[in-house]
């Protein structure tokens, strides 16, 4: 099957996750550092120590009985990732009949989702699906991916966080923006930032920045003291 990709927001969403075990617990916390705005949680078992541990996390909580049709109510997302091949299908058949964003886990065809091997760099966010083919083909490229793709790129986007706004605020024309921004990404401001190399970066936006913003490139570069 070929899938549509895409990134959704979670914010302001309530989200929905039967079974907390090993693979639950994964989803649950990704779904947290997405910032769903709340996250039921449903399992018979009582939670144990790393569940405990993200239940302190606003917007979590924790029901220990079984899944119940009224759990659906108002929810964008539901992950089912439970022991019964029953329970699971009857959460992807509510949430089909419900228009419910649903994820059976290991089950792709039960799923109107999947969630796909990534990797994270800060703000970068990498994805790979295989189609549910070969999930080991797609663990594979994305530990090439983490090997190819260090921290410099969550610096960079950190960077270009503060620097962007500053450009923006300039009232240049598209072009001259768009210009910066692409001068940046094939400068070697990559380099001295995987380098630590100030010196090298500090030069790097001097020579690719509006003159405007020079006397910025402290804060631009490690941000507010």
């Amino acid at each position: 099957m070929r899938y549509y990709p895409m990134f959704v927001s979670l914010e302001g969403r309530s989200c929905l996750v039967v079974g907390a075990g090993q693979v639950g617990l994964r989803k649950i916390e990704t779904l947290a550092d997405a910032h769903a705005a709340s996250i039921l949680i449903i399992d018979r078992n009582q939670p144990e120590a790393a569940l405990r541990t993200l239940l302190e996390r606003p917007g979590l909580r924790f029901a220990q009985r079984d899944f119940q049709e009224a759990d659906l109510d108002g929810v964008f997302l539901a992950i089912a990732s439970t022991s019964s091949p029953a329970v699971n299908q009857q959460i992807s058949d509510l949430c089909l009949a419900r228009g419910v964003l649903c994820n059976i886990v290991d089950q792709p065809e039960q799923c109107s989702f999947i969630v796909p091997a990534t990797v994270q760099r800060g703000e970068l966010t990498m994805a790979v699906s295989t189609g549910g083919q070969s999930p080991a083909l797609a663990k594979r490229i994305r530990k090439d991916l983490q090997e190819a793709y260090g921290q410099e790129y969550a610096l960079f986007l950190d960077l270009m966080g503060r620097l962007r706004p500053r450009v923006l605020s300039l009232g240049q024309d598209t072009g001259a923006n768009t210009e910066t921004f692409r001068s940046l990404v094939g400068s070697r401001l990559l380099e001295a930032l995987k380098n630590g190399d100030t010196a090298l970066a500090q030069a790097e936006l001097l020579a690719h920045i509006p003159p405007q913003l020079h006397d910025q490139i402290t804060e631009i570069l490690h941000g507010p003291a």
